[in-house]
């Protein structure tokens, strides 16, 4: 099958950013902060030092998690229809903006700090739309205890969504284990949450090269039941990684082999997926620069080493706003969105997002749904074999001749070709917020008709009975 897909790295260069990963692991090792884990890779093979918190890491133990983790995964669902497996060969599967603390009303445009009853509306909208194939729990429910906030996200997505759902606030190891018992919950059980994990989680080492305590024990949780980890390398070239981009490159890959090596010694066969949101630093301000030139670059590296490796891979993301409004952003930094997401990435996220990613926006996700309705037509399979090449129906056509009569045209035409919806191309026009109150139509009559199915009643008090109970031990906790 042929299929679009952008390529940064020669053979020779994947080479390069592969043994200086492994001479970064052996030589400098990576920084863990969490007793327990390290003697785990310590037991496993690993150089230890512990007075520094160091452990280094060899080729060997690279390779022997690498043979373990599995190269397919199943995302599954709520409901069945919605699973997914990765990698995939060319639509990439997309999610929702993740993590803000901010959005506007629907109603009055106010803007304020997010709620539950925020990230509820927002779930809701995003499982209503077909573009968004999972979710991130978009939100952070700011009403709910600040040491609770992960759960809380975690339970409020999963009653308002039946697609998979990607957790993405975790603080340390009971945290982890109250959001695998909600997920439980819901799969049916712990077994049955192994055998279908409902949910994913995001866990970020801090660049360059460490893991703090509370997440690491939090990734080794997870790993333990069966659920997915993406470890997010977010390498900031000049500041938290090399400026180079071979430097940003073998930052990414360094974190995401030891990451791996973590998962694979605390769980062996656990399902992994090799994770980047990586950009240069913005020189100006100091932020992350999801429009920079050099992003779909980075992307496109960073897909090939996953590839090399055998992984599946999120490596870029799908939000087309970085500014604090909705709306569409210039051309050239709207085509950087575009190119990191024919990198080859296998999950994208980031629809309604505004603000990079502080905020989210009901109309901005409605936006980002139609942009890739019409993008993702780019990143579709195509078969190339003798019977599309189609030299029979040229000889019956004959020279100077019309394929607009023949059969073929008629029968192959809608497979082939993609036909935008000329409404839709309004929206388009960058630089432009004249598709706004046109979005939040769409998102009012979405939010007042689509409906979620329920959990069981007795699902719904057994979450909320582990909810409080955790939120009594988090609020004496030192």
């Amino acid at each position: 099958m042929a299929y679009l897909r952008t390529k940064f790295l020669s053979k020779d260069e994947e080479d390069v950013v592969h043994g200086e990963s492994l001479r970064c692991l052996r030589e400098v090792g990576v920084r863990i902060q969490s007793p327990g884990v390290l003697a785990m890779v310590e037991k496993a093979g690993g150089e230890v030092d512990r007075k520094r918190e160091v452990g280094r890491i060899s080729e060997g133990m690279v390779q022997d998690a690498l043979r373990k983790a599995p190269k397919r995964i199943r995302y599954c669902a709520r409901d069945p229809g919605h699973d997914f497996v990765i990698p995939t060969e060319n639509v990439p599967f997309t999610a929702t903006n993740g993590l803000a603390v901010h959005i506007a009303d629907l109603e009055t445009g106010e803007d304020h700090s997010s709620t539950k009853e925020d990230l509820a509306a927002f779930s809701r909208l995003a499982d209503a739309l077909d573009p968004i194939d999972y979710l991130w729990t978009s939100l952070t429910a700011t009403d709910a205890p600040e040491r609770a906030q992960g759960v809380h996200n975690l339970w409020v997505t999963l009653q308002n969504t039946v697609k998979h759902v990607e957790s993405i606030t975790v603080t340390d190891r009971e945290d982890a284990r109250v959001q695998v018992a909600l997920a439980s919950l819901v799969a049916g059980s712990p077994e049955a949450l192994r055998k279908r994990p409902l949910i994913s989680v995001v866990v970020c080492p801090i660049a360059p090269l460490s893991f703090a305590r509370g997440p690491v024990e939090a990734q080794v949780e997870f790993a333990k039941a069966g659920v997915p980890v993406l470890s997010m390398s977010m390498s900031l070239g000049g500041m938290s990684s090399p400026v180079t981009l071979a430097g940003t490159l073998t930052n990414i890959n360094a974190e995401n082999l030891a990451s791996l090596v973590i998962d694979q010694v605390a769980a062996p066969g656990s399902p992994h997926v090799y994770t980047s949101d990586s950009t240069p630093v913005d020189m100006r301000t100091g932020y992350i620069d999801y429009s920079a030139p050099e992003t779909p670059l980075i992307a496109a590296g960073a897909a090939q080493m996953a590839r090399r490796y055998g992984l599946p891979c999120m490596v870029s993301g799908w939000g087309s706003c970085t500014g604090a409004l909705p709306g569409l952003p210039a051309f050239s930094e709207l085509a950087a969105m575009a190119l990191s997401v024919s990198s080859g990435t296998d999950l994208s996220a980031g629809m309604g997002g505004l603000d990079l990613a502080k905020g989210c926006s009901y109309e901005q996700m409605i936006i980002d749904a139609y942009l890739w309705e019409d993008y993702r037509a780019f990143l579709r399979a195509f078969a190339v074999n003798r019977e599309t090449a189609a030299v029979d129906v040229m000889a019956s056509v004959g020279h100077g001749n019309t394929f607009l009569r023949h059969m073929h045209t008629a029968r192959n035409f809608k497979k082939e070709l993609f036909f935008r919806d000329p409404k839709k191309l309004a929206w388009e026009a960058t630089l432009s917020d004249r598709m706004v109150p046109e979005a939040r139509a769409i998102a009012r009559d979405l939010l007042r008709d689509h409906e979620v199915p329920r959990l069981e009643p007795d699902i719904l008090r057994q979450g909320d009975a582990l909810i409080r109970e955790y939120e009594k031990k988090t609020l004496v906790a030192p």
